[in-house]
């Protein structure tokens, strides 16, 4: 037995680039999973990845030639039905030790063991190790069955006969286990040493000695950086020291950066990163056109001013590492230019129509089948845009502005730079409606009427662009749901949950002071009688379930969440300034004892509902005990202390005030007995107990907080 590294390799044709990464990782990670189920994994369970266009690999530092024996249990089968009653084997057990190969194994050294209902015969015994070989074969096919392939292709074998299956043709198999060839096959060949490097920069056939060479011969002798990480890593350094040497930038690295990233290092083995130059005219395009074309249809890295100005050059990533790279340059400079005219085309014909004037085409645009076209969803955002507005502070002033922007928030939908990059639905609005002189909040909300798009991303700015984002999402929201088509499990067709999040962060992180359930009936009210299903609750439900997540994510605990979401408020707005509160509030020393007694006092007075006790405010004249008197009259007087606290804002203050009542509280519960035989004392204490914590829970209900 042995222990060396283990290399394996799966050379292919090109590989699909936005599905490499996950392969890579998947193929190391099957692998190494089964090799070590099998016990042939020594030590850490982690391997290197290889994923370039053309190979998958994974190489495993420490792997047996032959796993351990392992020792073995076999129950046969009940003791009665094996022996006869002089204890020799009956046919049946000579019949299940020969189907178990044990036909050799004497009776005597079986043994006798219960299983909790009868006695069972038991042979134990040490099973040999099995070899690597056989192992890997087993894993390679598994690993291989598993893999996470977007589409399979189906292609015939050298032999005309034979089809099989896989992302793309594979041509050759590596399986070394330190400088021994492992003989396993796969997809129709069989393992060997060689690999290949760059297609037309490194050495076609690589003969590998130990599985140790295989990273440094696909350099040094391939031209090929095997694993991606390293790949983009060379990849990002390059690019910034060309940006630097043309004293510019790589501009925000968003998503659609971090994307074309990830991108083209699945398309290259060895980057070499170059500047391409295109006619200054161009700039005359909305930048947010020429970089998305540049990005999505080049693959190029558009480059900007240091005041974040685009500029007319870009980076292009190639596959060829030359001295001369002038024909590399020319010619990716003489592919842009093509589709940078086709974005000045669209964006000049656009604007030849006025953004008003394309609304009606709206109409051909099916929405969805009930809740009818894109028009008709137009008109319900005036209409919810106009009715937020009003609850804004800009209010009736601002209603005409919000009606305008929401008549003109989707004529985009049928420009021709729409038509061609999706992506830029509400930018370009934002420069046509600025074309057409419309009001600037009016241009403001066209473009952020969608925001935030993904996480992190900005919020609206301004009354109306509030109206509109709020209208926008909400509509979809309760007319999603009106139909029946809300989320199920992780399928969310429509981005209803994005929607959920962007309503609950203008909310919370703007601070706007707007009814949750008002806006979800504003909303409803807006469709045609008998469209939609009663979903009101519903809708509200998915709302503050998302707001849950989210508080969540902000780092909140789940019972601090619980404590102020179960007040179910109103408002979304106050709810940092609570949870902030509560932080504050069990920070003191008297909080635990508050928060313990606030639980039993819950816990009484619902005990006290079931059994259908009612009960009105205490009445002082009915207080017995001085315990119960005591706590009356410090409950009123941190309750007036508090009132003016909670009138303020200041919830920290608000529950502090209350922290004075921890011995009061404790004194009660020991000296007094709430659930007495005297109805009218029964009933006064219970008043007592519901005052207090009627009182001390305006702002977060304290009990939920007892871990």
């Amino acid at each position: 037995m042995s222990v060396e590294p283990l290399l394996v390799e799966l050379f292919c044709e090109e590989l699909p680039p936005k599905a490499l990464r996950q392969l890579g990782n998947s193929f190391a990670r099957l692998l190494t999973q089964e090799l070590d189920n099998r016990s042939f994994v020594v030590g850490e369970k982690s391997a290197k990845s290889y994923a370039t266009p053309r190979r998958l690999g994974v190489f495993i530092s420490d792997v047996l030639s032959v796993a351990p024996d392992k020792p073995f249990t076999e129950r046969l089968m009940p003791v009665s039905v094996g022996l006869d009653k002089e204890g020799r084997a009956t046919p049946a057990l000579l019949k299940k030790l020969a189907a178990k190969q044990l036909s050799h194994v004497p009776v005597a050294e079986l043994k006798k063991e219960n299983d909790g209902k009868v006695e069972q015969l038991v042979y134990s015994g040490v099973a040999s190790g099995q070899a690597l070989v056989v192992a890997l074969q087993s894993a390679l096919d598994e690993a291989i069955e598993k893999l996470p392939i977007p589409r399979v292709m189906s292609y015939q074998l050298s032999d005309g006969e034979t089809t099989v299956r896989f992302v793309r043709p594979a041509h050759g198999l590596v399986a070394l286990h330190g400088t021994e060839v492992i003989s396993v096959g796969a997809l129709g060949l069989q393992a060997g040493r060689v690999t290949h490097g760059h297609r037309f920069q490194g050495s076609r056939d690589i003969s590998l000695a130990d599985a140790r060479d295989y990273e440094k011969f696909l350099r040094e002798q391939g031209g090929v950086i095997a694993t991606f990480d390293a790949r983009r890593d060379e990849i990002s350094a390059q690019l910034v020291v060309m940006a630097r040497s043309a004293n510019a930038t790589l501009g925000p690295e968003d998503e659609s950066f971090k994307a074309l990233l990830e991108e083209v290092t699945a398309l290259v083995e060895m980057p070499t990163v170059y500047v391409g130059l295109f006619e200054p005219e161009f700039l005359g395009v909305p930048w947010e056109c020429l970089v998305l074309t540049m990005r999505q249809n080049q693959k190029y890295f558009p480059l900007f001013d240091t005041t974040g100005k685009l500029t007319n050059r870009f980076l292009i990533v190639s596959n060829m590492r030359l001295d001369d790279s002038s024909n590399i340059v020319r010619g990716n400079e003489r592919v842009v230019r093509p589709r940078l005219s086709d974005a000045r085309f669209f964006f000049e014909t656009d604007r030849k129509v006025k953004l008003a004037d394309r609304v009606p085409q709206l109409a051909s645009i099916v929405y969805h089948n009930k809740l009818g076209t894109q028009l008709d969803r137009v008109e319900r955002l005036r209409r919810l845009a106009t009715r937020i507005q009003g609850m804004l502070p800009r209010g009736e002033k601002g209603r005409p502005y919000a009606d305008r922007a929401a008549l003109l928030a989707k004529a985009d939908l049928v420009t021709l730079m729409v038509g061609e990059f999706p992506e830029l639905q509400g930018i370009m609005g934002k420069y046509y409606a600025e074309s057409d002189h419309e009001e600037p909040s009016v241009v403001r909300a066209v473009e952020q009427h969608y925001w935030p798009r993904f996480s992190g991303d900005q919020l609206p700015v301004g009354d109306v662009s509030i109206a509109v984002a709020l209208a926008d999402k909400l509509e979809a929201i309760v007319g999603m749901f009106g139909i029946g088509q809300q989320p199920t499990g992780d399928k969310d067709p429509f981005a209803l949950r994005r929607h959920a999040i962007g309503v609950i962060r203008i909310l919370v992180e703007g601070g706007y002071d707007l009814s949750l359930n008002l806006l979800v009936n504003h909303a409803f009210d807006v469709f045609p009688d008998g469209i939609l299903g009663d979903a009101h609750t519903d809708v509200e439900t998915f709302i503050r379930e998302r707001l849950r997540g989210y508080l969540r994510d902000q780092g909140y605990t789940a019972n601090e969440v619980e404590a102020v979401l179960s007040m179910n408020p109103a408002r979304l707005n106050p709810i940092p300034k609570q949870l902030a509160a509560v932080r504050d509030f069990m920070k003191l020393p008297e909080a635990q004892s508050l928060v313990a007694a606030n639980k039993r006092v819950a816990n009484i007075l619902r005990q006290a509902a079931a059994k259908g006790e009612s009960y009105a405010s205490a009445d002082i004249d009915c207080l017995k005990e001085a315990a119960e008197l005591d706590l009356y009259r410090k409950l009123a007087a941190a309750s007036k202390t508090a009132k003016s606290f909670f009138e303020q804002g200041d919830y920290s203050g608000y529950l502090t005030a209350f922290a004075t009542l921890k011995d009061p509280v404790d004194r009660f519960f020991d000296d007094v007995m709430v659930m007495v035989e005297q109805p009218d004392l029964r009933k006064n204490r219970l008043a007592l107990l519901s005052d207090l914590r009627a009182e001390m829970n305006r702002v977060a209900d304290i009990s939920k907080l007892a871990a």
